[in-house]
């Protein structure tokens, strides 16, 4: 029985490009906005990677252990009324479900539709245990020792399959052993899966009533990073902080619009990196892009920074002057050339002095140093508190740069293509500069 190709997927618009065309009309629109972000999500058919338990059960029930076989009525079945554990995946019951490419399927489906079938707001466990399921089926997939076994049993599906349907052939003709599958077979079939691991996941964090918590979206760019899929990460970023958050009044689910520049929805740098890391891995540079827009480059994160890191100084700042008076006003104690008001005053002025220039120094050191700096450097120009906010964004723009440039130093600066050309530029609009001449080695004199 030939087995049915995936269909592909649509390319998503650059997003470096449309930030460029944008910046050039002058727009007052970001320069990688989520809009630009598009998941294709092309419905993948089915075949080996489901079974079709109306049109031939014998086929089904040959592939799935009996114990296992689960009835239509529990694919709609009431949510609330089944237990958590029935689709919590432990790994004990993933070793005994894994057996067969329909039992992956069922085993990620089982959790998916408990998500979608629930008529009222999705509990965060049955979403994470939806994840999860996810995650075990990514980690046995992309087991190089395990796929080869996957294949044989897409092989072995086929050829039970065909025996099956021999049945109804007057003329029975002994069937001919099938041929071992290639290494191009194997990477179609598991690629097949990996797709619709990953379609699962996506469907599952992007279902309307699923409100998106810190745990979930690290979950998710777990699965993704697993599968090495980093093409839906953006937009699911851009989810995380303008997804409708979903309230429940009167039976019915109502839908509040979030404010995307708040603080609490600043996404963890960790989960950031790894994303960054996954799509560095992939070669997606649309996909890498998009991450640091949806990341870095949005309020959010910079006013989480602010408090993060900005408030112990600010504080600090703002209790000098305090701090210098009382010590101004304890020195004056002991001395006795000049009056105590006098002594006062001219202590505070030098703690405040000493205080203030010592600061300052270590301001300028702090923002102006770049000795991490590799390839992307800042424009001149750029006001020394925006370089400090924007670090994160810099540093990532120049991990992307050193990902897909040539690694020897000396051959630095000599890449050319559409992709490296359309990142310079996409650089210089961020008040970056990518290969600053100067600071290239052997270029310092």
């Amino acid at each position: 029985m030939p087995r049915p190709v995936a269909v592909p997927r649509s390319r998503s618009v650059c997003q470096i490009c449309d930030s460029i065309i944008g910046r050039r009309l002058h727009s007052t629109k970001p320069a990688l906005g989520p809009r630009n972000v598009t998941r294709p999500r092309t419905q993948i058919e089915k075949s080996i990677l489901k079974a079709k338990p109306a049109q031939k059960r014998p086929l089904a029930s040959a592939v799935l252990p009996t114990g296992k076989t689960t009835s239509s009525s529990q694919n709609t079945r009431d949510p609330s009324g089944q237990d958590d554990s029935a689709i919590r995946p432990t790994p004990k019951k993933a070793s005994e479900e894994l057996s067969s490419v329909t039992n992956m399927m069922t085993y990620i489906e089982r959790g998916k539709s408990k998500v979608l079938s629930n008529r009222r707001i999705p509990p965060e466990a049955d979403v994470s245990a939806a994840l999860q399921a996810c995650l075990v089926v990514a980690d046995y997939i992309m087991d190089d020792t395990v796929q080869p076994q996957i294949a044989h049993m897409v092989n072995e599906f086929d050829t039970t399959a065909a025996e099956l349907l021999s049945l109804d052939n007057t003329n029975n003709t002994p069937s001919s052993k099938s041929p071992e599958p290639t290494i191009a077979s194997i990477t179609a079939q598991v690629k097949q899966i990996i797709d619709k691991i990953s379609d699962t996941a996506y469907t599952v964090i992007a279902h309307p009533p699923v409100f998106i918590t810190p745990d979930l979206l690290e979950k998710y760019v777990d699965v993704q990073a697993r599968l090495g899929k980093p093409e839906t990460l953006p937009q699911v970023f851009q989810m995380y902080a303008s997804k409708p958050m979903p309230r429940e009044t009167a039976g019915s689910i109502s839908y509040t619009k979030q404010n995307p520049n708040k603080v609490a929805n600043a996404i963890d740098p960790k989960v950031i990196e790894k994303a960054l890391d996954t799509a560095i891995e992939a070669r997606n540079l649309d996909a890498a892009v998009g991450i640091i827009e949806n990341s870095y480059a949005t309020k959010a994160f910079i006013r989480n920074k602010l408090l993060r890191q900005g408030l112990l100084p600010a504080g600090t700042f703002a209790a000098t002057p305090l701090a210098a008076y009382v010590l101004a006003t304890n020195f004056s104690d002991f001395q006795n050339a000049m009056d105590s008001a006098t002594a006062t005053n001219v202590a505070f002025a030098g703690i405040l002095a000493y205080v203030g220039f010592t600061a300052s120094i270590g301001i300028v050191a702090l923002t102006t140093a770049n000795d991490q700096m590799k390839r992307v450097t800042w424009a001149p120009g750029i006001p020394l508190r925006m370089r400090w906010i924007r670090e994160e964004e810099r540093a990532a723009l120049d991990k992307i740069a050193c990902a897909w440039g040539f690694r020897e130093k000396w051959r630095q600066g000599e890449e050319e293509g559409p992709d490296w050309d359309a990142l310079r530029e996409y650089i210089g609009h961020k008040g970056m500069v990518l290969d600053r001449t100067e600071l290239m080695e052997g270029m310092d004199s």
